[in-house]
C-alpha cells in the first residue's frame, strides 16, 4: 500500500523516470487545467520519451495509483487533471517524419500543432484542424479530445486525419488480446452501435464506438476522443493537406447570433456546388457583438465589420485569388446577411482570427460577473443550430444566467461562458451550475445533439451522458473501459468506469466555491473590485503564455526556461493556492509564491496578451507588498538599492562625475555591485553631469536674459527619473525636434517620480504618497491644456496604469488620459517628420510600452516617414531591476536570445530604435550597439 508522495516519486524514479516531482509549487501548478476543477496530484512527471511513458504506465499499475496524462493543460473539461500521477507530455516534442508524397507526419504526443505547421510548411502541406489554441495544443491533447477548430468544416476533425496510433494500453494485457476483445464489442452490439453513434460530425461525447464496427473498423480512430482513459499516445501518423495558395474572408452581418445561426444550412447548402479542389469553404464562425466591443475597449484595432449584432466570419480558401473573390457574392447571395464584406487584406484576416481565437477569454471577462466554461461547446447538426440557440437563450433566462454564444456555426457547434454564481466559500452556491447543466443536457437531446462538440467530455460533463445516450450504449462505455482499463487508473471518473457508469460529480472539486482570502490591498485593483482573489482566478488556464513561440510580449521568463511554473498562467496557479488556502500554508509569504513571482519581470504583457487581462506585474507587486509591508518579512538588499533607484540618482546627481569614475575603478566597481546586488557581469549606467532639468533651466534663463517675457510654452516635457538622471539625451533631441518646428517647448521643473521601481519590488506603502504628490504637480500642467510628453515608456506607463491603482482620485485620471508618448505629441499637432527614406530600423518597443501605451503611432510615424521597419517581438530581458539583480542573469540573456539579439543580427546596420532605458542598457550591454530614442532620431535628420 502506497501511503505517501514520498514512496510514489521513489517508485517513478527506480522506474528510470528523470523528472519526477512531488513539491507544493508542481503540485499546484497542474491541479488545474483550463476547466473549473482542482485536483490536486501526489506527483507530476515530465515524460522526455515513448519509454518513460511506458514506465510511468508499469509504475501506476504497481502502485495502484491513477494516472492522467496532459499536454499543454489547455483542457475546458478536465480532462488534464486528476490524482495519483499526471504525466506532462511536452517534452515528447519530435516531428520524426514528414513525408510529401504519403502527405502524412509521424510526430510525437507533445509536438505542439503550430509547430508541425511549421515542420509542414516547407513541404505546402498543412495540418488540417486547427484549434483557436493551435499556438500551444499539443497533437497529443488533440487526439485525447477529438479537437476540431475553426476549420473543420474544410478538412475535418482530428480523428478525420488520424492514420496510425502507437498506444500504450491501461491494461497489462496481451494488446492483440485487447483488440480482439474491441472487435468482439462491435460485433455484438451492431444496432446500438448504428444507431446512436456516428450520427453527425461532431458527436464528440463519448466514445466513438462506430470505429468498431465492422464496416468502419479502425482502433486508431477509435481511440481519437477517448481523452486519455483507455490508452495513451505514443506516437502517431496523421495526414496532412496542401496549404492552401489564397484565401478570403467574407463578414456576413445579423441582427443577432440566432439569425447568423439560422442562415447557416443556407450558406452551406447554397455554396456546396461551387465548391472543389480549387475553391473550398473551409471555415463559418460565428461571433457577437459584445465579444468584439470588449477589444475595442481594451483599445485594440477591430477591422471594419458590416451592419450587424452577430456575425459569420466565412473563409474561402483556394489556388486563384481572382477565382476567391469571384466566388464571394455567390457566398453573399446565399446568406441572406444584413451587410457583408469581404475581406482581402491578410492582416486584417490574421486580427478578425485572433480575436475568434481569444473568444473563450474574452467572453469570461465581458458580463457583470465572471463568466466560466463548463457548458462550453455543445453541438447539434447544422440545420438545428438556430432553433437551439433561441432555446438555449431561453434556458439561460429560466436559470436567471448569461452567456455570449460564439462558434464553429458550420458545424453546428457553440461554445459559450456562462456567468454561473459561484461564491467563494460557499459549496452550496455550486447548484445553479448543476441544475442549468442538467437542465441544457436534457434540451439538447430533442435536438439530437452532444454536450460536447470538441473538447471532450471531462469532469464537466460525463455525468450528464446520461442524458445524451440510452442505458444500453452507456454499458458499453463501461465494457470498453473494463476491456482497455480494468482497473480504472487512467482518467478515473471521466467518460464511465469498468463496473457501471460511475463518472465524477461534476459540483465536485470546484475551484470556484473553494474558500479564498481577501487580503486588504494597498492597490485598489480596480477591475476586481479590490479582490486580489477575483483578480488571480481571472487565469482560467487557456494557456496561451505557454505558446512556445508567440508573438507579443507574454510571457518572457517562460519562453527563457519553459518552465510552468515561470509562465503567467503558472503564477496565477501557485497565487490561487496561497489565497484558497489549500497547498500553501504560507499564504502570499509562502516560499513557493516567493520562488514562482522571482523570474517574473514585471513586463506587463500578459495584462494586454492574455485574453483573460491577467495582470501578474501588478499582483507580484501586491504579494511583494503583503509579504514584507503586511507581514514584515525583511526585503532583498537589491528592493533598497535597485528599488529605490531614482531616489539614489537624485542624492548623486551633484556627484555625477565623481560617481562616473569610482565605477571605472575595477575593484570599486565590483565592490559597488556586491553592496547593491548587481550582477558582477552587468556595466553600470552612468549618471548625466547635466540632468534635463538643470540643461533646461539654464537654457531657460539664457532666454528669460534676452527676452523679459516668458510665454507659456506649446509643449511640457515631464523629466521622469531616467530621462532626468541618465538619458537626458532624449530630453535635448525631443526639444531641439519641437524648436525646429517652431513651437516652445519647456522640460516641468517639478520633480516628480511616477515611483516605478517602488511598485516592481513591492514598496507600496512608499510609493503611495510619492504617486499622490506626482499626480498633484502633474495635474496642472494636464489640465492647462497644453500637452504634457513622456519620453521613458516604462514611467509614461505608470502614470497611464499603477498610479490609478494607488491614487484613486480625479487628477490621478486627469493624469494619466493627458501625457502623451513622443509619437503620440507629434501625431496630435500634426507636426512634419523628416524623410526617413533608405532608413533601416530594427525598433525594441518596451514592453509597458508595448502593453499599456501602443506602438502603432511610433510605427505609423516611422513607415509614413519611409523607414523601413523591423518590430522586435517580446522583451529586451532587463526589464529595470530584475536584469541587472543576481541570479537573473543568465534568465536575462536568454530572454534577449528569443527576440532582440537574434533581431539585430540579422540587421547589422540598422538603426536600433530603443526608447526604454533597460532596453538600452541591455542592447549595450549584449551587442555593443548604439541606440537612439525616436526623438533623437528624428532630431538626428533635421
Amino acid at each position: 500500500m502506497i501511503e505517501t508522495a514520498l514512496d510514489i516519486a521513489a517508485e517513478l524514479r527506480s522506474s528510470g523516470l528523470r523528472d519526477v516531482s512531488i513539491t507544493d509549487v508542481d503540485r499546484a501548478m497542474y491541479s488545474s487545467d483550463a476547466s473549473l476543477f482542482r485536483v490536486v496530484p501526489e506527483a507530476v512527471v515530465r515524460a522526455r520519451s515513448a519509454d518513460e511513458l511506458r514506465a510511468a504506465h508499469e509504475a501506476s499499475r504497481r502502485l495502484g495509483v491513477p494516472l492522467t496524462l496532459r499536454g499543454a493543460g489547455t483542457s475546458i473539461a478536465g480532462n488534464a487533471i486528476g490524482p495519483g500521477i499526471v504525466v506532462d507530455t511536452r517534452g515528447l516534442d519530435r516531428v520524426i517524419e514528414i513525408d510529401p508524397e504519403s502527405r502524412t507526419a509521424v510526430v510525437e504526443p507533445g509536438v505542439v500543432h503550430a509547430s508541425l505547421q511549421r515542420a509542414a510548411a516547407p513541404f505546402g502541406l498543412r495540418f488540417g484542424p486547427d484549434p483557436s489554441s493551435h499556438t500551444r495544443a499539443t497533437i497529443g491533447g488533440m487526439i485525447g479530445n477529438n479537437a476540431c477548430g475553426s476549420r473543420a468544416l474544410g478538412y475535418g476533425r482530428t480523428v478525420d486525419n488520424v492514420v496510425d496510433i502507437d498506444p500504450i494500453w491501461g491494461s497489462d494485457a496481451n494488446p492483440d488480446e485487447i483488440v480482439r476483445q474491441l472487435h468482439a464489442v462491435g460485433d455484438a452490439s451492431l444496432a446500438t452501435i448504428r444507431t446512436q453513434f456516428g450520427r453527425f460530425g461532431r458527436q464528440v461525447s463519448g466514445y466513438s464506438l462506430e470505429h468498431l464496427l465492422p464496416e468502419r473498423r479502425n482502433l486508431s480512430k477509435f481511440l481519437v476522443g477517448t481523452e486519455g482513459t483507455l490508452a495513451t499516445v505514443a506516437r502517431a501518423t496523421v495526414n496532412l493537406v496542401p496549404t492552401p495558395k489564397a484565401k478570403i474572408l467574407v463578414a456576413l452581418g445579423y441582427a443577432d447570433m440566432a439569425g447568423a445561426a439560422d442562415a447557416v444550412p443556407g450558406i452551406r447548402s447554397g455554396f456546396a456546388g461551387a465548391e472543389g479542389p480549387g475553391l473550398r469553404l473551409t471555415a463559418l464562425e460565428g461571433m457577437d457583438n459584445r465579444i468584439i466591443d470588449l477589444v475595442r475597449q481594451k483599445g485594440k484595432p477591430v477591422p471594419e465589420l458590416p451592419r450587424g449584432s452577430g456575425w459569420l466570419f466565412a473563409e474561402l480558401v483556394g489556388d486563384d485569388a481572382a477565382e476567391l473573390e469571384a466566388a464571394a457574392p455567390r457566398l453573399i447571395a446565399a446568406s441572406d446577411a444584413l451587410g457583408a464584406r469581404v475581406v482581402t487584406s491578410v492582416a486584417e484576416q490574421e486580427t478578425l482570427w485572433r480575436i475568434r481565437e481569444d473568444g473563450g477569454g474574452l467572453a469570461g471577462r465581458s458580463l457583470a460577473r465572471p463568466a466560466h466554461s463548463g457548458w462550453e461547446d455543445s453541438a447539434v447538426p447544422p440545420e438545428h443550430l438556430g432553433s437551439w440557440l433561441r432555446d438555449f437563450e431561453r434556458l439561460l433566462v429560466e436559470h436567471d444566467l448569461q452567456g455570449i454564444p460564439y462558434g464553429h456555426f458550420g458545424d453546428g457547434c457553440i461554445h459559450v461562458r456562462i456567468d454561473f454564481p459561484f461564491e467563494p466559500g460557499r459549496a452550496a452556491s455550486a447548484r445553479p451550475f448543476r441544475d442549468f447543466m442538467h437542465h441544457a443536457a436534457k434540451e439538447l437531446k430533442r435536438y439530437g445533439g452532444t454536450i460536447s462538440g470538441e473538447h471532450g467530455d471531462g469532469r464537466a460533463r460525463s455525468e450528464l451522458l446520461q442524458h445524451m445516450y440510452e442505458p444500453d450504449a452507456l454499458a458499453l462505455f463501461s465494457q470498453v473501459k473494463r476491456i482497455c482499463d480494468p482497473r480504472d487508473l487512467m482518467g478515473p471518473g471521466v467518460i464511465t468506469a469498468p463496473a457501471a457508469h460511475a463518472a465524477a460529480d461534476i459540483t465536485q472539486d470546484l475551484r470556484p466555491v473553494r474558500p479564498r482570502a481577501k487580503p486588504r490591498t494597498a492597490l485598489k485593483l480596480l477591475h476586481d473590485d479590490g479582490d486580489l482573489g477575483a483578480a488571480v482566478h481571472r487565469c482560467t488556464g487557456v494557456g496561451k503564455c505557454v505558446a512556445p513561440h508567440p508573438t507579443g510580449v507574454m510571457c518572457p521568463s517562460y519562453q527563457a526556461t519553459k518552465d510552468e511554473k515561470d509562465s503567467t498562467r503558472g503564477r496565477a496557479r501557485v497565487l490561487q493556492e496561497a489565497l484558497d488556502g489549500g497547498l500553501l500554508r504560507g499564504g502570499l509569504a509562502d516560499d513557493a509564491v516567493t520562488d514562482a513571482l522571482d523570474l517574473c519581470l514585471a513586463c506587463k504583457g500578459c495584462s494586454t496578451d492574455c485574453p483573460s487581462g491577467v495582470d501578474m506585474a501588478t499582483y507580484k507587486s501586491e504579494a511583494l507588498h503583503q509579504k514584507h509591508d503586511v507581514r514584515g518579512e525583511r526585503r532583498p538588499r537589491s528592493h533598497l538599492s535597485l528599488g529605490r533607484l531614482p531616489m539614489w540618482a537624485r542624492l548623486a546627481a551633484p556627484f555625477a562625475a565623481v560617481a562616473n569614475l569610482t565605477m571605472r575603478v575595477p575593484p570599486l566597481a565590483a565592490l559597488g555591485k556586491w553592496v547593491v546586488g548587481i550582477d558582477g557581469r552587468r556595466s553600470v549606467p552612468t549618471f548625466a553631469t547635466r540632468t534635463l532639468r538643470r540643461g533646461d533651466r539654464r537654457r531657460g534663463a539664457a532666454r528669460s536674459t534676452a527676452d523679459a517675457t516668458s510665454p507659456t510654452p506649446d509643449v511640457w516635457i515631464w523629466a521622469d527619473s531616467f530621462t532626468d538622471h541618465f538619458f537626458p539625451s532624449s530630453g535635448v533631441a525631443a526639444l531641439e525636434y519641437l524648436r525646429a518646428q517652431g513651437l516652445h517647448a519647456r522640460v516641468i521643473q517639478d520633480d516628480a517620480c511616477c515611483g516605478l521601481t517602488w511598485i516592481t519590488t513591492g514598496q507600496l506603502d512608499r510609493a503611495k504618497p510619492m504617486v499622490e504628490r506626482t499626480v498633484a504637480r502633474l495635474a496642472g500642467y494636464v489640465a492647462s491644456g497644453v500637452p504634457v510628453v513622456g519620453l521613458e515608456p516604462s514611467c509614461t506607463a505608470t502614470l497611464r496604469s499603477d498610479v490609478v491603482e494607488l491614487a484613486d482620485s480625479e487628477d490621478a485620471r486627469r493624469v494619466a488620459d493627458g501625457v502623451l508618448t513622443f509619437a503620440e505629441l507629434v501625431a496630435r499637432l500634426g507636426l512634419p517628420v523628416p524623410d526617413l527614406t533608405g532608413v533601416e530600423v530594427v525598433a525594441q518597443p518596451h514592453c509597458h510600452q508595448s502593453a499599456v501605451l501602443g506602438w502603432a503611432a511610433d510605427e505609423k510615424l516611422l513607415r509614413e516617414a519611409g523607414a523601413t521597419v523591423t518590430k522586435v517581438d517580446g522583451c529586451c530581458g532587463l526589464a529595470g531591476n530584475f536584469g541587472v539583480e543576481k541570479g537573473h542573469y543568465e534568465v536575462s540573456v536568454a530572454v534577449a536570445e528569443t527576440n532582440l539579439l537574434p533581431g539585430l543580427r540579422a540587421h547589422p546596420d540598422a538603426v536600433v530604435l530603443a526608447d526604454g532605458m533597460s532596453c538600452r542598457i541591455q542592447v549595450d550591454d549584449l551587442a555593443g550597439r548604439p541606440t537612439m530614442h525616436l526623438a533623437e532620431l528624428l532630431a538626428s535628420r533635421l
